[in-house]
Parts: C-alpha cells; sequence; structure tokens
C-alpha cells in the first residue's frame, strides 16, 4: 500500500478515537471522575511517546538546535492560538463538568470550541503521517498514544457539549469533522515532508511535540487534576510507563 494512502487511513483511524471517545461521552453518562482519570492516562502516554518518539527521533535526524527551534516554536503557536480561542469561549473545551460557555452566555463559542478541538487534534494527527516518511509502516507506539489520547478528549468535550446545551448534532458534527481532517493531517505531513532535509524534518516533528506539551498542560491535564486531585499524578504516570514499556518492548 502507497505510503500517502497509509497514512490517510492511520490518521482517520486515529480520529475516529474522538467520534468514539464522545460517543460514550454523549450517550454512556461516565462520572466525571472516569472522564478525568481517563484524561489523566491519556496524558501520560502522549507525553511519552512525545518524549521517546517525536523528541529522540527528531534530534536523531536533525540535531539539536532544529529540534529545540521547532519544540519552542510550536509551544508558542499552540499557546498564542489558545489564548485567541479561550478569549471567544472555547478555554473549558475539554471540561466534562458545566463550565463550558454555552452559545447563549457567549456567542461564537460553539464555533471557537470547533476551532480548538481541530487545533488539538491536527499536530498529533501530521506525525502519524511524518512517522511513515522512511517506509517502515506507522509507529505503534505514536498510534496507540494518539489514540488513547483521542477518546478521553471525545469524551470530556462531548460531556461538557452536552451540559452545555449544545444539540447532538453539533457534537457529532464537530467531532466527525475533526476525524475526517485527522486523516488530511496525517496525508500532509507525509507528503509535503517527502524529499526535504532532514534538519526541516526534524523541526516539524519537534513543533509537534511542543503543540502538544503545550495543549496537555493547558487542557487535558487542569481537568484530569480538577477530578481526580490526589490521583491523578499516578494515573498520569501509569500511562506514561505503559507507553515507555511499548516502546522499548517493541523496539
Amino acid at each position: 500500500m502507497p505510503g500517502w494512502m497509509q497514512a490517510l487511513g492511520w490518521g482517520w483511524v486515529a480520529g475516529a478515537a474522538l467520534v468514539l471517545g464522545a460517543a460514550v461521552g454523549w450517550y454512556a453518562r461516565v462520572p466525571q471522575r472516569g472522564v478525568a482519570a481517563v484524561m489523566a492516562l491519556g496524558a501520560g502516554v502522549l507525553i511519552s511517546a512525545l518524549s521517546f518518539e517525536l523528541m529522540d527521533e527528531a534530534q536523531a535526524r536533525g540535531g539539536f538546535a532544529s529540534t529545540a527551534a521547532g519544540f519552542l516554536g510550536g509551544a508558542v503557536a499552540y499557546t498564542l492560538a489558545n489564548r485567541w480561542l479561550a478569549a471567544r469561549g472555547a478555554k473549558h473545551r475539554k471540561r466534562s463538568d458545566q463550565r463550558q460557555a454555552s452559545e447563549a452566555a457567549q456567542a461564537g463559542s460553539g464555533l471557537a470550541i470547533a476551532v480548538g478541538a481541530l487545533l488539538d487534534g491536527v499536530p498529533e494527527s501530521m506525525v502519524l503521517g511524518v512517522g511513515l516518511l522512511e517506509g517502515q509502516g506507522v509507529s505503534v507506539v505514536m498510534l496507540a498514544a494518539v489514540f488513547l489520547s483521542n477518546v478521553p478528549e471525545g469524551m470530556s468535550s462531548a460531556a461538557g457539549m452536552r451540559a452545555a446545551g449544545r444539540s447532538v448534532r453539533y457534537v457529532f458534527g464537530v467531532w466527525g469533522a475533526i476525524a475526517f481532517v485527522s486523516g488530511l493531517a496525517a496525508l500532509a505531513g507525509h507528503t509535503l515532508l517527502q524529499g526535504v532535509p532532514d534538519a526541516l524534518v526534524a523541526a516539524t516533528m519537534a513543533v509537534a511535540a511542543g503543540a502538544i506539551l503545550a495543549m496537555l498542560v493547558d487542557t487535558m491535564i487542569p481537568e484530569a487534576f480538577a477530578t481526580t486531585h490526589d490521583f491523578a499524578g499516578l494515573v498520569t504516570a501509569a500511562g506514561f510507563l505503559a507507553a515507555f514499556a511499548l516502546s522499548r518492548l517493541g523496539g
């Protein structure tokens, strides 16, 4: 199967986890503590993956300078975009409680939340496509990390959207569209970086890593800590260790 087709397919698989999580969060009425625990687990998995998959490989490909510049650039870009969206009603887009802004409380918040969810998901999907550049197949660790973090993201956001009075059409329209775009992001990550210098590939991977880490600290970890509280660190550490073990045993 051509690499571009694999990138598109795996991007859609990862994106489908958002729809799956949204369905669970909307229909299953999972307790907030349970949603937050899964969120903490997903955060730990992603931290491990960006540490040992993205940053390690980026440094090996392009050296420290391009990796460091890309990492800081990704974190800055995400933070600025997130602050802009937060001011327009998307601040609590991953919260499962009643803190999400409703359209009645803040006009335009529905669009801001949708754009924020897209902002959160695109860097993760792009790195799946970038990882296929060597022609060795998708990184199992990275795919598992993105999938396992997308499920609680969808769960928590959908529960919060329901609490804010959003319609089922809005919720699944948002997550269905983002799942589709996830495939396109993975495809872009694979096709646009074909044949470019290793330093540029490394910088791109590091940009994604910086954006993902900023996203975790700004959106996922606060939700996990707010509800699981004393156990958030332990659950996050368990997720980190699971992904680390998969990385080392898989290698």
